[in-house]
Order: structure tokens, then C-alpha cells, then sequence
């Protein structure tokens, strides 16, 4: 078998968090302007600041109401996993983890949404730094107690491509919202859902 495990970001490649962000900010635009500078934020923060914090100071310099950081979090149980997380995470044959760019608690909140278990769940809180340093990334592999080469991550934001390939994993990226690359990298795989995901690993 090719990999020995694999690790997924979380609220991006298993759970569409696009649409929470933008139904709570009132507007697609609105959403994504507000993410968008919420991403440059964490991209510079260097070590942990509160992520709840980070999505208040987001919203405030797009514009938006910092109570709409507020109103994330409390409707953070509404996370839906994309249509076919569940159906192609449960033909996967070896243990499943998640690197994931938020607070621990919301982190475990996000990952029970996808509804399969996960034996590894590293959120930037417990990590010390957000994705895409390589703390999260070498922490998750830690645990696993996996070699990186052998360790597939599934990529769905544009900084997880290089953050993932720097420390030596391949690459599935699912690129769900047609996102540009960052740092002219190249994934191993590029597809937009998770479909061809499970084809990937050899059962005999």
C-alpha cells in the first residue's frame, strides 16, 4: 500500500465552511472578503493567537461587525460536510487524522460533523502555530507516528499545498472552489471533489 495514513485539513477539504461563513457575514462577497483577510491574518500571526479573536479582528477590518465572530462560533454545530466526505472517507483503509486552523474546541466540534473517527485531530491551538507552518503539520505526523512520504494530505485551501509539500508529504488537493495556487505549487492530485480520493489506495 502506498500510504500509511492519511490527514486532512479539515474546514475546508471535508466540510463546506464556505457556506457558514457567508450566510453569517450576509453575503457571498461579504463572506469571502471577510475570510480572505482573516487568512492574512493567520498567514502572519506566527505563533497561537485565539482563533475566535482572529475572525473578530477579521470582520472589524473588512468592515463587518465584530459581533459576527460571535455569530460564527455560535452557529459552528451548523458545519456540513461536503456530499461525499462520509461515503469516500469510510473506504479509506488506514487511519485517518485532521491538521486543522482553529481553536481545539472548535476543531473536535468540526470533526464529529464529518461523522467518521479520526485517531489523530491537531488543531493550531494544540499546535502552537497556525497551518502553514510546519508545527501543525509535523505534530499530527508525530502522533500518527508516521513517515511524512507515506502520509497523504488532503489539501483544500491554496497555503496547505507548499505547507503540506515542505515537510515532505504528497498531495491531494480538493479543490472545491477553483481557489488559484499559492507559491506556484503543484499537488500530487488536483481535483474538485473527494471522489477519487479512496481510488488511491491498493486493498491487496
Amino acid at each position: 500500500m502506498k500510504y500509511d495514513a492519511v490527514i486532512f485539513d479539515l474546514l475546508t477539504a471535508l466540510i463546506d465552511s464556505w457556506t457558514l461563513w457567508n450566510d453569517v457575514a450576509g453575503s457571498a462577497e461579504a463572506g469571502m472578503t471577510w475570510r480572505r483577510r482573516y487568512l492574512e491574518i493567520t498567514y502572519g500571526c506566527g505563533s497561537y493567537r485565539p482563533y475566535e479573536t482572529l475572525v473578530r479582528e477579521a470582520a472589524r477590518d473588512v468592515g463587518l461587525p465584530e459581533r459576527l465572530g460571535g455569530e460564527l462560533e455560535r452557529r459552528w454545530p451548523e458545519l456540513q460536510p461536503w456530499p461525499e466526505a462520509h461515503r469516500v472517507l469510510a473506504k479509506i483503509p488506514v487511519p485517518l487524522a485532521v491538521a486543522t486552523n482553529c481553536s481545539v474546541r472548535l476543531g473536535r466540534l468540526a470533526a464529529g460533523r464529518v461523522g467518521v473517527p479520526f485517531k489523530v485531530v491537531i488543531t493550531a491551538e494544540s499546535a502552537g502555530f497556525y497551518k502553514p507552518r510546519p508545527e501543525p503539520y509535523r505534530a499530527v505526523l508525530a502522533a500518527l507516528g508516521t513517515a511524512p512520504e507515506r502520509t497523504l494530505f488532503v489539501a483544500g485551501s491554496a497555503s496547505d499545498v507548499p505547507g503540506a509539500m515542505g515537510v515532505g508529504m504528497p498531495v491531494y488537493w480538493h479543490n472545491r472552489v477553483g481557489l488559484p495556487p499559492r507559491d506556484d505549487a503543484r499537488p500530487d492530485h488536483l481535483e474538485p471533489t473527494l471522489d477519487k480520493l479512496a481510488g488511491l489506495f491498493d486493498r491487496t
